[in-house]
C-alpha cells in the first residue's frame, strides 16, 4: 500500500472514530441519567445531612437541577475541552482519578492479552497438527473447561491453591504494602502480584483463540493451494508457517481485535477479586457511591480504548493479509 492511500485510510478510520466516540459520549450520559438514584441524596448521605434544603443545594451546585439536554450539552463541551469533571466522592478531578488507575489496568489486560493469544495460538495449532491424538484431546477438553468456567471462580481457585496452600503468590493487590522498593525490585515485586489476575483474566481467552485456530488451521489444511504445494515438494514445515498458520490467524486477529477491548470489561471482576488498584475497581466503587461523573469518565476511556484496539487490529491485517494491501 502507497503512502498516500495508507494515510487516507488511517485518516477514514479516525474520522469515523471520532463519530463513534461522540455517540458513546451522548449514549453514556443517557443511561447513567436514567438509572434509579440521586446522587446529591447519596452526597447529602455521606455528609450526615439529609435534608432537603441542603439536598437542594447539592443538586444546584452539580447541575442536576438543570434539564436534562442541558446537562449533556455542557458535559459534551467540557469532555472536548478536555474536562472530565470532578468526583464528588473522592474531590479530584476524573481524569486525575483515571490517569492514576489507568496504567494498571493497561499492565493487566497487556499481559493477560499477549499470554491469552501466544498461548492460545500456539496450543491450537499443536491440536491441528496431532488431529485425533492423545494431545488433541486433552487441549480441546482443557479449552472446553477454562471456556466454560466462571473466571470470578477460577481467580478464587488460584488464589486457594498458589496464595493459602503453597504459599507461592501474594493474592490481592498490586505491590508489597510498605516495601520502599525501586527499579528491577519494584517490577519483580508487581510481576510476582501480576501473575494471578493476568492468569485469571487470559484463561478464557487463552481457550477461545486455542479452538479457533485449531478449527481454521484445519479448514485451511484442505485447500487445494496446501495441496499443491506438498504436491511441488514444500517442506512441511514451511507449508504450516507460510500458509497455513499465517491464513488461519485472520480470523484470530479479527476475534482477538473484538476481545481486546472486552478485556477492560472483563478487568472489572478480576480487579475487584484481586484488589487490582484499576479503573475497573475504580467504576466498581464510583457505581456504589453513584458517582456519575467518575462513571461517565470510566466509560469514556474504555470505549476510546476498545477504538484504539480494532484500529490495530485494521492495520495488523495490512502486515498479515497483503490482499488488503491492494485494496
Amino acid at each position: 500500500m502507497s503512502p498516500l492511500r495508507f494515510l487516507r485510510f488511517l485518516l477514514a478510520r479516525l474520522a469515523k472514530m471520532i463519530v463513534v466516540v461522540f455517540a458513546i459520549i451522548c449514549v453514556n450520559f443517557l443511561l447513567i441519567h436514567a438509572a434509579p438514584g440521586d446522587p446529591a441524596s447519596v452526597i447529602a448521605g455521606q455528609s450526615g445531612a439529609a435534608d432537603a434544603k441542603f439536598v437542594e443545594q447539592l443538586r444546584h451546585e452539580f447541575g442536576l437541577d438543570k434539564p436534562l439536554s442541558t446537562q449533556l450539552w455542557i458535559y459534551v463541551s467540557s469532555v472536548a475541552e478536555g474536562d472530565l469533571g470532578i468526583s464528588h466522592r473522592q474531590q479530584r478531578t476524573v481524569l486525575s482519578l483515571i490517569m492514576e488507575r489507568l496504567p494498571a489496568t493497561l499492565l493487566l489486560t497487556c499481559v493477560a492479552f499477549a499470554f491469552a493469544l501466544m498461548v492460545g495460538i500456539a496450543l491450537g495449532a499443536a491440536a491441528a497438527q496431532r488431529v485425533g491424538t492423545w494431545a488433541d484431546s486433552v487441549i480441546t477438553v482443557m479449552a472446553l473447561a477454562f471456556y466454560a468456567t466462571p473466571i470470578f471462580w477460577v481467580g478464587l481457585m488460584l488464589v486457594l491453591v498458589f496464595s493459602v496452600w503453597l504459599g507461592w503468590l501474594p493474592s490481592f493487590g498490586m505491590n508489597t504494602v510498605g516495601a520502599d522498593l525501586h527499579g528491577w525490585a519494584a517490577m519483580a515485586d508487581t510481576a510476582q502480584y501480576l501473575v494471578l489476575p493476568a492468569l485469571t483474566l487470559g484463561l478464557f481467552y487463552l481457550a477461545v483463540y486455542a479452538r479457533l485456530t485449531r478449527s481454521a488451521m484445519l479448514d485451511v489444511a484442505g485447500e487445494d493451494y496446501i495441496k499443491t504445494a506438498r504436491a511441488k515438494g514444500v517442506p512441511e514445515g514451511r507449508i504450516l508457517r507460510r500458509h497455513i498458520l499465517r491464513n488461519a490467524l485472520l480470523p484470530v486477529v479479527t476475534l482477538a481485535g473484538i476481545q481486546a477491548g472486552q478485556l477492560i470489561g472483563g478487568s472489572v471482576l478480576v480487579e475487584t477479586v484481586f484488589a487490582w488498584p484499576g479503573i475497573g475497581r475504580l467504576a466498581f466503587d464510583a457505581l456504589l457511591a453513584r458517582d456519575y461523573q467518575v462513571l461517565l469518565g470510566v466509560f469514556l476511556t474504555t470505549s476510546i480504548l476498545v477504538l484504539v484496539f480494532n484500529l490495530l487490529t485494521d492495520l495488523l491485517y495490512l502486515v498479515i493479509d497483503p490482499r488488503m494491501q491492494a485494496q
